[in-house]
């Protein structure tokens, strides 16, 4: 730990007023199982996207910082390796079991800070993280090895052993989902992490941190918070860091991954995508009008990496299907975050604002295109200052428009009619991204047929699901490396496999 003063504690009992929670989290890391200041004692504001207001601030990490919560890690590392597997598991089961009773404050922590609705969204993630944390620890029995045949008189095993310390950088669309799919797996196998916080959401991620460090050994789960070129970058390229998994954008995986290769270290990297959604004329119509409300992720904003922004729709129920989708659209609350008859929040920052603006007013000014705006404004006087944007459906866009190749992470899809199987199938394929995809039919052979013909790392029939732990996840193409949410995450990533000969002759 740094040998810097200790901060004010949080309560161990459930806190459900936010801003008090918010302001006892204020201006820390987590390093050695305390909650302790930047060594340069800088601090950046937190937001409420829904306000405009300032509800905290975090801690400003830098080398220093990163310096002290991997040399912390490093240290506690080789215990925890030395801890039997299955009990790993049981303290992370453990964790799971303290955080479930810390649901709902997590919840409107996490409303609090990124704008997601609290009932639709943050609710939602919050109890997810548990159901992680729950089944990673029951895999500790699952880190063993094979015993090979080589020769009679040579007893040859393998034996699976972890890599070390983890950096684990992670995103603000779901934060706490995407950082138990990294810590989970890697701390049950024998590693330890340091998570690098995204500075739009670092408050719900600490508290996390902070309860787990109530039962986990000292320095097996450190936390940061700041900015990716002053404390994401240290803790890529520190020494001690022995494999790195990030979730973000492909630009910044890609300079990830070449810091990665100068290192000779193992990433995963989970870099988004542009995911289609292929509706055949066939399919359970009301079902698949309710999915692509879901597909697309409204209630998130769209700020989602599998969300369905290229819906192709089969001609003949086409007008019928846009008409639909736009009036359940329509019938969407949008609001205070934390107001349970919320059903759609906020963009997360004044960024990502203007950058899902540029795209609305790109597409609106496209010629031949149509665009409508969906659900109303919040009327609320002290909503005026908040990040809410109306969801947009578009129609009659060229293929070649940036709204229909980039990822916009906003609310904003594109929906194009198909006459041909093959063709919807080509178009649906011509991405560079290939993270997610669904396929909503009747018609099982076509469905089974596109599942396995789609370039996607993760394909579904008549439903279109977030991630769930045991099923496994990760994208092709530009859309990542890798594997996560499940065992084989666990086993391929965060353990490397040795081979252990005796000659016995």
């Amino acid at each position: 730990m740094p040998d810097t003063a200790i901060v004010q504690t949080t309560p161990l009992e459930p806190c459900l007023d936010e801003r008090k929670l918010a302001a006892a989290l204020s201006g820390s890391h987590l390093i050695g199982g305390h909650l302790v200041p930047s060594v340069s004692g800088k601090t950046f504001p937190v937001v409420n996207p829904a306000t405009g207001q300032q509800v905290a601030v975090a801690a400003e990490g830098d080398a220093a910082d990163v310096d002290a919560a991997v040399a912390d890690s490093a240290r506690a590392q080789k215990e925890w390796a030395r801890m039997p597997s299955r009990k790993r598991g049981a303290l992370v089961a453990q964790c799971a079991g303290l955080i479930r009773t810390h649901v709902e404050e997590i919840a409107r922590l996490i409303a609090l800070e990124t704008g997601k609705a609290l009932r639709t969204e943050s609710r939602v993630e919050a109890n997810t993280v548990a159901d992680v944390l729950e089944f990673f620890g029951g895999l500790g029995s699952e880190i063993k090895g094979e015993s090979v045949p080589f020769a009679p008189n040579v007893l040859s095993v393998t034996v699976r052993e972890p890599l070390g310390v983890v950096g684990a950088i992670i995103p603000w669309n779901v934060p706490l989902l995407l950082m138990s799919l990294k810590i989970a797996p890697a701390l049950v196998a024998g590693n330890t992490v340091v998570v690098k916080s995204a500075e739009e959401a670092p408050l719900a991620v600490l508290r996390i941190c902070e309860l787990m460090n109530r039962i986990l050994p000292p320095g097996c789960f450190n936390m940061l918070s700041g900015f990716g070129p002053e404390c994401g970058a240290p803790l890529v390229t520190h020494p001690a860091v022995r494999k790195v998994t990030f979730t973000g954008s492909v630009p910044v995986g890609r300079i990830v991954a070449k810091a990665a290769a100068e290192k000779l270290i193992p990433v995963t990297l989970e870099l988004g995508g542009k995911s289609p959604m292929i509706v055949f004329a066939d399919c359970d119509f009301e079902k698949t009008v309710a999915g692509a409300l879901t597909s697309m992720r409204f209630t998130r904003q769209g700020q989602s990496c599998t969300a369905a922004s290229r819906i192709y729709v089969e001609r003949p129920i086409f007008d019928r299907f846009v008409a639909a989708m736009a009036e359940r659209v329509d019938a969407m609350v949008m609001g205070d975050p934390l107001d349970e008859a919320t059903d759609i929040g906020t963009i997360i920052s004044d960024d990502q604002m203007d950058r899902v603006k540029g795209f609305i007013a790109e597409g609106m000014a496209t010629p031949g295109a149509t665009g409508r705006a969906c659900s109303a404004m919040p009327s609320a006087p002290e909503l005026a200052s908040g990040k809410f944007i109306q969801p947009h459906i578009f129609t009659n866009l060229p293929p070649d428009s940036r709204l229909v190749r980039e990822e916009i992470f906003g609310p904003v899809t594109c929906i194009f009619p198909f006459d041909e199987a093959e063709a919807v199938l080509n178009a649906a394929n011509d991405s560079e991204y290939g993270l997610a995809a669904s396929v909503w039919t009747n018609n099982l052979k076509i469905g089974l047929e596109f599942a396995h013909r789609l370039e996607a790392g993760l394909v579904q029939i008549n439903q279109n699901l977030v991630v769930q732990a045991n099923l496994s996840y990760g994208g092709v193409k530009s859309s990542g490396l890798g594997k996560e949410a499940s065992l084989e995450s666990m086993l391929e990533h965060f353990t490397h496999k040795k081979t252990i000969m005796m000659n016995y002759a």
